[in-house]
């Protein structure tokens, strides 16, 4: 591979000679996080280089390490935060062209300004927008801010923005473009040019996961009432504390060690006698004996302590599955668990 090439080298050539110039360890390293054919796509193009000189090789490395700190701007700020900085280090037009560079291949999410927002702020300025336009902002968030929003919206317009997000498929740039503006002036600002999609049935599931007991039953029951079979769905999908007699006894017993002891009293409390029955036989005797003298000594508790003490009970369960430490049989059985 001549040097007089080295302009018209296409990304996998010079991703070839990247790798050649870091060594053989890190190259190790970038590999595992590849897919078969990339690798083997890669291999190939290493295999077809000849020959790299100190100036190929430097051009190399610093173009890799403009898109790497472009890419850490646009994390930190977005696109329009990234531009200004490169071009105060780098000038106007190459600024441009590492960005060009990078959002060709990079897909910038929309409303990733909003991620890192305060939920309490960004509600502040969704409240009062159409149940589409919050269903759509609520689409891109994480689910957890997603879930603190949905809890403290009016709850006429709780169940409706949820059917919203669970029933939205893809969306044009040009009305989500509309919708980022809204946030823009108060948050900041990003673009898409491509159809994106968002919402559908696992992203209301996240949401729904992440709100209160109280939230979460007064969004079913009312769609249960307006759409009874994507009421069903949705609760097929869900877990929550009284699920906890779907788990095979090895996961209780995993539960049992990872939640508080309070939690799990608080929330025996009141649930009902096949949970009871399944968390006590998971338990020594002697255990179970100590946790209904506790329960029994309490005496009287806020439906809305059990509640949160059953929240966090669920956080648990779904941390431990998304490690794979436990499995959760979802969706009527279809699941087996060896």
């Amino acid at each position: 591979m001549a040097q007089s090439a080295k302009k018209g080298l296409t990304g996998k050539q010079k991703a070839a000679i990247l790798l050649i110039s870091l060594g053989p360890d890190v190259s190790a390293q970038v590999y595992k996080h590849l897919s078969e054919e990339e690798i083997e796509q890669l291999t190939l193009e290493i295999a077809n280089v000849r020959k790299v000189d100190s100036e190929m090789k430097e051009d190399i490395l610093e173009q890799f390490h403009s898109l790497v700190l472009a890419q850490d701007y646009i994390a930190q700020g977005g696109i329009g935060y990234a531009k200004s900085i490169l071009e105060k280090a780098l000038g106007e037009a190459n600024a441009m062209d590492i960005i060009n560079r990078l959002t060709s291949t990079l897909q910038v999410r929309p409303f990733d300004f909003a991620r890192k927002s305060d939920p309490s702020q960004i509600l502040n300025f969704i409240q009062n927008e159409h149940p589409q336009t919050i269903a759509l902002i609520l689409s891109y968030l994480d689910s957890t801010q997603a879930g603190t929003i949905l809890s403290e919206l009016p709850q006429e317009v709780q169940a409706d923005v949820a059917k919203r997000i669970a029933l939205m498929d893809s969306t044009s740039p040009e009305i989500i473009n509309e919708v980022e503006s809204i946030l823009e002036q108060k948050l900041s600002s990003t673009m898409t040019q491509d159809y994106t999609e968002a919402g559908g049935i696992e992203a209301v599931v996240d949401v729904l996961n992440s709100v209160d007991r109280s939230t979460e039953r007064t969004i079913l029951d009312a769609l249960e009432i307006q759409d009874p079979e994507l009421a069903e769905e949705i609760k097929k999908r869900m877990f929550v504390f009284e699920d906890i007699v779907t788990l095979d006894n090895r996961s209780i017993q995993r539960v049992i060690r990872d939640v508080e002891n309070e939690d799990l009293q608080l929330s025996l409390k009141v649930a009902s006698d096949e949970v009871k029955e399944v968390v006590f036989s998971n338990m020594s005797q002697r255990m179970a004996e100590a946790f209904k003298d506790e329960m029994e000594f309490m005496g009287p508790v806020r439906l809305r302590d059990v509640e949160e003490a059953q929240t966090r009970i669920v956080a648990v369960i779904r941390r431990l599955e998304e490690a794979g430490e436990i499995v959760i049989a979802r969706g009527g059985g279809d699941d087996v668990i060896v």
